[in-house]
C-alpha cells in the first residue's frame, strides 16, 4: 500500500507536458491534412456587408423586452383566473399563475419579443449604414 502511494506521487500526471513538449505539439497532426467541408451539413452564412449584423441587447433592453413580455400576462392570466383561485393561499396562487405564464413567455413570447428587437435593429443599422453613420 505504502508502495503504491510512492509510485502514485513520483509518476506526473499523464496530461502534463514539458515546456519543450508543448513546443513541438500541433494543433493538427502532420499525417491529417486540412479539415474537408462536409456538402451535407448547414452551412452558416457570414453575414453580408450590406445588411451589418445588429449587437445582441444591451442588459437593460433586454429586462424592458422581459417585462413588456412578462407584465401583460401575469395581469391577464391572473385576472381571468381569479374567480377562481380568489379564497386560496398567496403563495398557490402565485404558483398557479407562474406555471403558465412561465412556459408561455419562455417558450413562445420571449423568443418572438426578441426577433423583433433583432428586425427592428437590423432595419436601423441598415438604414445607418446607408447614410454612412457610423
Amino acid at each position: 500500500m505504502e508502495t503504491a502511494g510512492r509510485l502514485r506521487a513520483a509518476r506526473p500526471h499523464p496530461q502534463a507536458r514539458s515546456h519543450r513538449e508543448a513546443e513541438h505539439m500541433t494543433v493538427t497532426p502532420p499525417e491529417h491534412g486540412s479539415p474537408v467541408p462536409n456538402p451535407e451539413s448547414p452551412v452558416d452564412p457570414a453575414p453580408t456587408p450590406t445588411t451589418p449584423r445588429p449587437t445582441p441587447p444591451n442588459i437593460h433592453v433586454s429586462a424592458l423586452i422581459v417585462w413588456l413580455t412578462i407584465f401583460p400576462l401575469v395581469a391577464i392570466v391572473g385576472t381571468v383566473l381569479a374567480p377562481m383561485i380568489t379564497d386560496w393561499h398567496p403563495v398557490l396562487r402565485a404558483f398557479v399563475v407562474t406555471l403558465i405564464v412561465v412556459p408561455i413567455a419562455a417558450y413562445w413570447l420571449m423568443p418572438q419579443m426578441f426577433r423583433w428587437y433583432a428586425a427592428i435593429e437590423r432595419r436601423r443599422a441598415a438604414r445607418h449604414a446607408g447614410k454612412g453613420m457610423p
